[in-house]
């Protein structure tokens, strides 16, 4: 049996081995064909799947933990690793229980990666028609984690209006991959654009609708919210490692200081204080929507919109705190590092670099709203792919 202990220690293997070299494959700005078989090997990617397919069967707080984890060294493998967490369990969220078994098993027997071309504010994908088939044709200008994942969630819309899950392998014919992602973060993060040209579909390849699954399948949003809250507080506790590590042993302290450490200046300490003050409140947050999100999917079924609403809401003000942080954080340790710190051989940039990428995935004053609204007037924000 797989339990909470074990996963966090593989997690933690695959952070520290990450670190290694973290600032050198930034820069490489390669496709993460490595990394992904560190995550594979490592046994993470079937971490959250069903025991009835083979899987752990752990929690969401679980999964959420290993983002935060890997992320404290490397933020493009833990959005690659959040990602596959999302896709991978609409085998939970849509599919029946014979799509599950189908693509579920050998997900779990090879730790399969899952990539994802699902993002609704991209160009819609088109599916039409073919006898019994369906045939993909269209373009995502960005899909994390399809170039090095083994499958990839697509969503698609039919001819009738209709919105379709659909599982595309990596090797299919006629799924081309741009590999032009070089964006100032998440360099890693496989997030290039994907065409597809008439890509057929089999029956056995769709796995169902994420709008039409109700309260339960609606979980994918507020999952990947938790998610992303979890991968800034991991890229805040490694920035602030990173700089507290060069505050001991390279930075020197101010000539007016009249200390003769840099961690004895007065206002060092202080600024170090106020973040990591604040960073262990949000980690709590983050603690508290962990346990949140796995109830709700202990309900199953059973679980109403209204109680869907309340986690949703909790997870924005997560995003909300999460990100404001993030982005202060990792510019705010220049600060206490000094001068000599913004020397490129030290990389402390990536830090910030991937989280004012990542944090522009959807405006955050769109859950501050949310929040506000909620706490105004209990209203819960309707289900889209990003509420």
């Amino acid at each position: 049996m797989t339990t909470r202990e074990q996963v966090l220690d593989a997690a933690r293997d695959v952070a520290n081995h990450l670190a290694l070299d973290a600032l050198e494959r930034d820069r490489a700005n390669a496709e993460p064909f490595t990394e992904a078989e560190l995550l594979r090997k490592a046994g993470l990617p079937s971490v959250l799947l069903p025991a009835s397919i083979g899987g752990a069967g752990l929690p969401w707080s679980v999964a959420l933990e290993v983002v935060r984890e890997i992320a404290r060294t490397d933020g493009s493998i833990a959005q690659l690793i959040a990602y596959h967490y999302v896709n991978a369990h609409n085998l939970v969220w849509v599919a029946d229980d014979a799509g599950r078994a189908r693509w579920g098993v050998p997900s779990v027997a090879n730790q399969w990666l899952w990539g994802d071309s699902v993002n609704p504010v991209d160009p819609d994908l088109r599916l039409a028609r073919d006898g019994e088939d369906w045939v993909l044709s269209g373009t995502k200008n960005f899909s994390t984690g399809a170039s090095v994942g083994d499958v990839t969630l697509v969503g698609g819309l039919t001819d009738d209006g209709r919105d379709l899950l659909v599982l595309v392998p990596r090797e299919t014919p006629g799924f081309v991959k741009g590999g032009d992602w070089d964006n100032l973060g998440q360099r890693l993060s496989a997030s290039g654009s994907v065409r597809f040209d008439d890509v057929r579909i089999t029956p056995d390849a769709v796995l169902g609708s994420a709008s039409s699954s109700g309260a339960f399948g609606s979980l994918v949003t507020p999952s990947i919210q938790a998610a992303f809250g979890h991968f800034y507080l991991g890229v805040t506790r490694g920035a602030l490692e990173a700089a507290s590590e060069y505050t001991r042993t390279t930075s020197r302290p101010w000539l007016l200081s009249d200390v003769e450490k840099a961690v004895e200046d007065p206002y060092v300490l202080a600024t170090y204080g106020r973040l990591v003050a604040r960073l262990r409140a949000a980690e709590a947050l983050g603690r508290s929507v962990g346990e949140s999100l796995s109830q709700a999917h202990a309900r199953g079924a059973d679980l109403t919109w209204a109680e869907r609403g309340e986690v949703a809401e909790e997870i924005a003000a997560l995003k909300v705190v999460s990100s404001d942080l993030a982005v202060e954080a990792t510019s705010a340790i220049y600060e206490v590092t000094g001068a000599r710190a913004t020397a490129n051989k030290h990389g402390f940039d990536r830090f910030w670099r991937n989280v004012r990428t990542h944090t522009l995935h959807d405006p955050v004053q769109y859950k501050a709203r949310e929040v506000g609204n909620h706490f105004l007037t209990g209203a819960h924000p309707d289900f889209t792919l990003y509420t």
